[in-house]
Formats: C-alpha cells, structure tokens, sequence
C-alpha cells in the first residue's frame, strides 16, 4: 500500500512537470561554436533597419548595467550557461538582420496591443524598435492596394529568409468566408497558407492563432481553428496565452538569431523554456496549497490573506506557462498575483475546459484519470489529486497534438 509521503512524491516528479534543463558540456561546447559562426555571419550581411540597439536603450534611459542584468537574465531563460551571455548580447545587435511579416486574422489584435501598451519599455519592448519588422497591420501607415504591394515586396524579397508572425484564428465554416483580407478578398485560410510558403519558420502568437482561442469555443459557429492544424511542412513555434508575453516573443526571435533554428518544442509545438513548467509549481501561493490554505469565497479572510485561489476556480495546476517568473507590465504583476485565478489561457480549448470560476472538482469534465475529488477537503490527500490531473489533463493534450503534428509531417 502506498503511503503518503510515497504519493506525493510521484505526483510532484512526474515527468510531464518538469523540463530538461542541462543538455551536457559536448551539447553546448557544439552549440556555441554554432552560434558564434551564425552571429559571424549575420554580422556580414547589411542591416535591414539602420537602428543601433545601444543607441535605443541609453535613448530610453536604461544603463548598462540594467542591460547586462537583462543579457543574464535571458541567457538563463532560454536555458543556455552563463558563457552564451556575450553572445545573447550580441544577437541584440543583430536582430535587425532578421526581417519578420506580422500578419493578423480572427483575432482582437491583444498580442500586438501587449506590445505597444508599455508605459515605461523595457528591454524585451525596446528589442521590438530594432527588429526588422517588414509588414504589420496595425502598426503600418499603408492601408488597402498600398498594404497589399507592400507585403507581396517583403515576401518576395526575403523569400525563404522571414519569420511569419501570425496572430489570430482561422475560420474554415462557410470555406472560410468568415474572414477575408486585403483589397480582393483573400480568405484567411489562402492567405496564411500564402504567407507561409517562403517564410523560414512560423511563430503563431496567441491562444488564437495557436489553438484556435476563443473564437473556437462551443460551439464555434466559424469553425475557427490554429495554424499547426493547416500549415504542414513548416517549422511552427506555438506561443500561447491570451495574451502572449512579449518577453516570450522575444526570446523566440533571440534564439532564432542566436543558432539560426526554433527553440527546443514541447509536443504542442510551445518553447520549452517558457513552458516547461506549471503556473502551479512557481506560484507565490504555492504553500498556501499544500497547507490546505485556500479562499471560499471572493472577498473572506482567505482572500484577504493572498490564501490559495484553486476553490475558486484558479487553473494553474493545470496550466503550463511562465507567468509566474516574467509577469506582464513590465513585470510588475501577473492574475494570481492581483487575486484573480489562472484561467488555464495557454492550454488548449481553455475557454469551454478551464475558464470558469470553480475547481476542477466540481466542473462537470471527466478527467483522464476517470474522475476528480468531490472537494478537495474530502480526503487528505484529494488536494494533491487535483495536481495529478492537471498533469494527466496535459499529458493527454500533449499526446494528440504531438500525433496530429506526426500525421501532418507524414502528408
């Protein structure tokens, strides 16, 4: 018979929980020669944007020594030793060497907003100004036949050289009629499918372009779906969330620049090192979990005292992400940390599974395990159930896209 102390254990080392972070002295002794050659060579070719990063920074009154706390900060990030900080700092410099098209879809443009509504930029928005960005919508003065000229000259120019950057669902109902584009009309579908034809690699941004979001929720009446279920072919990198973090943007463009390849994938296509971990295992509010500290009820003594927020709906157990470690708003706060529970924005189909304001306990949704615990005060150990089901929740999702992905390549 298992004992407690057993229990526990197993459920808080299950592999799905936890990521690989140290690949080996060969592996990276090999990268960095790789990445020094790709920065070499980057450094070659002429910047497509005459914009000097350190000039942007000490313009927007940051040091450099903040610089340099923000170089060792993503090096650690993006799970690199501390020996690739000279080198992250120079592919800083040198991201004006890598031309990015911005396209958007059926979405509500929160991605695009996240970059733009910083009071104060920090590094990771500052990064932004220096970047080659080709082709945005929202940000570009071109409008209509002029827009449309423009990104047929930036597609064609960096043909098989720029990272397609997609915000937004795709609506199929109604062969696509949902959503169009530009002067004559394009379906989104033949737009995306377009677009991605001579792109390098594919960054879906959001839970909508990368899971289908809420526009896919029930009963989804435009069909929306995300990019990985009709590009094939193509390196996509899914950085989910609604909205995703820039700092996540970021590093996904860093290591592109850095090595010249996409980040280390888990099987739903998201970068390792932005989701290799559960919201619930970096939460401030963790002890308050295992102590069986939780709030009943918006506004009692438990909310009052920053008390676990899982009876109230908080869906980090389930949900993987590092909004617990980067925040938003210039990291100042994340939901947890203003009193409101995760609503799981970063998984999929999150809006009909996980955005609601009650536990899994009571959520009429058959868990992978064949069930989940009435209440969580029921038996001792039925709070810790709960953790094995947010991993077997995503270690299920996990294995259908990662087949769904198989079956893609295998077309």
């Amino acid at each position: 018979m298992i004992n407690s102390a057993d229990m526990v254990k197993k459920v808080f080392t299950q592999k799905s929980g936890r990521v690989e972070t140290n690949k080996g002295e060969v592996f990276y002794n090999n990268l960095f020669v790789q990445a020094k050659q790709r920065l070499s060579d980057l450094r070659a070719q002429e910047p497509l944007k005459d914009i000097d990063m350190m000039d942007i920074i000490e313009s927007e009154g940051v040091n450099r020594r903040d610089f340099l706390k923000w170089v060792s900060a993503t090096t650690a990030t993006l799970m690199l030793p501390p020996m690739f900080a000279p080198l992250v700092a120079e592919a800083t410099e040198l991201m004006n060497r890598v031309p990015v098209i911005w396209i958007e879809l059926q979405d509500c443009a929160g991605n695009s907003e996240a970059l733009l509504r910083s009071s104060a930029p920090t590094v990771d928005d500052l990064l932004f100004d220096v970047l080659s960005l080709e082709f945005h919508e929202t940000l570009q003065a071109a409008a209509g036949h002029d827009a449309d000229k423009q990104l047929e000259e930036a597609v064609h120019h960096f043909k098989g050289k720029y990272l397609l950057f997609v915000e937004g669902a795709i609506p199929m109902a109604m062969n696509g009629q949902y959503g169009t584009i530009g002067a004559m009309g394009e379906t989104f579908h033949d737009h995306l499918i377009r677009m991605s034809k001579d792109a390098a690699a594919i960054v879906a941004v959001g839970t909508c372009a990368t899971f289908g979001g809420v526009p896919a929720a029930a009963p989804n009446p435009t069909g929306a779906v995300g990019v990985m279920d009709l590009v094939k072919g193509k390196p996509i990198v899914n950085i989910p969330a609604c909205p995703a973090n820039p700092a996540n943007m970021v590093g996904v463009i860093l290591h592109y620049v850095l090595t010249g390849q996409i980040p280390e994938l888990d099987s739903l296509l998201r970068p390792k090192f932005a989701f290799g971990y559960r919201i619930h295992d970096n939460c401030e509010r963790r002890a308050h979990f295992d102590a069986g500290e939780f709030v009943e009820e918006w506004g009692d003594e438990g909310a009052k005292n920053n008390f676990c927020l899982y009876k109230v709906g908080c869906k980090g157990p389930m949900t993987f992400n590092n909004c617990s470690i980067v925040r938003y708003n210039e990291g100042t706060n994340w939901p947890i940390g203003v009193g409101r529970g995760c609503i799981g924005c970063s998984e999929p189909d999150f809006w009909d599974k996980y955005a609601y304001e009650r536990p899994m306990a009571d959520a009429k949704i058959k868990a992978p395990t064949g069930g989940v615990e009435k209440t969580v005060d029921e038996f001792g150990l039925g709070l810790l159930t709960a953790t094995a089901v947010g991993i077997g929740v995503h270690a299920i999702a996990s294995a259908v896209a990662g087949k769904k992905s198989g079956e893609g390549e295998e077309k």
